[in-house]
């Protein structure tokens, strides 16, 4: 008899994790508190990288998928100085396909395709039961048991404290997104001052980071220092007083710069928060978790490919594997935590250097993972 598994949220880890086990003929409920696919945007692009993403896709059976809607050309990178001088301007080869781009939307499509996903399934609570069996609560009231259920909901998580009583802690830096439409046409000279990929600005204790997605959008980045509550006098509903306030804070950097906030549309804050680079819990019966949920770390590229690689390794497990469900689940929480860790060391050390009081630092950064 195979196991009732269920996977709360439907996220790229999530929806990875399912999409393998229905390769393998193996039934999975997946749990989604948004009413549908397109309930919410998307957001930006992801670099799926060769030996973590783009593996999870392998073991999914959609690597050439993958490769037909991706953009090898998005990873273009480029950096400017806060008067707008070029410093680096790095391209890929034709041929490079070790960080490919795509759009989360396509992915989403991408990795939904058969899967049955239950929309509006709010969960807010995960309980393990004594004597095994774990019981899901929703946000309408019913109660639905299973055998094995993996948050993958995340940084956020409902399905966290059943294993773990830690929470995420802000960084003490904050993001705020716009975005510009239809780039190429309506505005051409920032269009070639981005470039086929991304294009970031360093200065000190900020950035700015502008982000070429499919179909002529554009998503900008303001990354700065500051205390949580930064925005106490400033609504952030009002996108005008919120462009004011950002020109403000990046005054004196190039014009063409700034025109990216300029021309940007709506403004959404997002401060960013990680768990301890070491997280771990002590295996609990019949829960798991993977992704955000698991390891919540800096948005520095390495996030949604762990999050996909452990869906399919975890799924693997579960479905070519004869021995005790329990057994595979410990044992990939291990290997999760190891990888996990170093990620985390690593991001973490890197948002430390890329938003600095000294920009020379993330040009370092930059030359460090991309040497010329």
């Amino acid at each position: 008899m195979r196991h009732r598994i269920a996977v709360v949220g439907s996220g790229p880890g999530g929806l990875t994790f399912a999409r393998v086990l229905h390769r393998h003929e193996y039934p999975v409920t997946i749990l989604e508190r948004d009413p549908a696919s397109d309930a919410r945007p998307p957001g930006g692009m992801l670099d799926l990288h060769e030996g973590l993403g783009q593996l999870a896709l392998d073991k999914a059976g959609l690597l050439a998928e993958f490769q037909a809607v991706s953009r090898p050309e998005g990873q273009a990178m480029r950096i400017l100085d806060t008067a707008g001088t070029v410093l680096r301007d790095w391209r890929p080869r034709p041929d490079d396909r070790a960080n490919p781009e795509i759009d989360r939307g396509q992915l989403r499509d991408l990795l939904l395709g058969p899967l049955d996903v239950q929309w509006g399934r709010g969960v807010t609570q995960v309980v393990p039961g004594p004597r095994g069996g774990v019981l899901v609560h929703f946000a309408d009231g019913r109660r639905e048991t299973f055998d094995l259920v993996v948050g993958a909901d995340g940084a956020w998580s409902r399905t966290r404290p059943a294993v773990s009583p830690v929470t995420p802690h802000y960084t003490g830096i904050t993001t705020v997104e716009t975005s510009l439409d239809d780039v190429d046409t309506r505005h051409p000279d920032l269009a070639r001052l981005v470039g086929d990929g991304s294009m970031a600005v360093y200065g000190v204790n900020r950035k700015l980071v502008a982000q070429r997605n499919s179909g002529g959008h554009v998503k900008v980045y303001a990354q700065f220092r500051a205390p949580l509550d930064w925005h106490s006098n400033l609504d952030l509903a009002d996108a005008e007083a919120v462009r004011s306030s950002l020109l403000t804070l990046f005054d004196g950097w190039a014009a063409p710069v700034l025109d990216l906030l300029r021309h940007g549309t709506a403004f959404v804050h997002r401060p960013l928060y990680v768990l301890p680079v070491s997280h771990t819990w002590t295996h609990v019966p019949g829960v798991t978790l993977l992704g955000d949920a698991a390891h919540l770390m800096p948005p520095l590229g390495a996030g949604a490919n762990l999050a996909m690689l452990e869906g399919a390794e975890l799924a693997e497990s579960i479905a070519t594997g004869a021995g005790d469900l329990d057994v595979a689940v410990r044992a990939f929480e291990e290997r999760m935590w190891a990888r996990a860790g170093k990620w985390a060391k690593i991001t973490t050390a890197g948002l430390e250097r890329l938003v600095s009081a000294d920009p020379a630092e993330a040009l370092a950064v930059f030359d460090q993972v991309q040497p010329s």
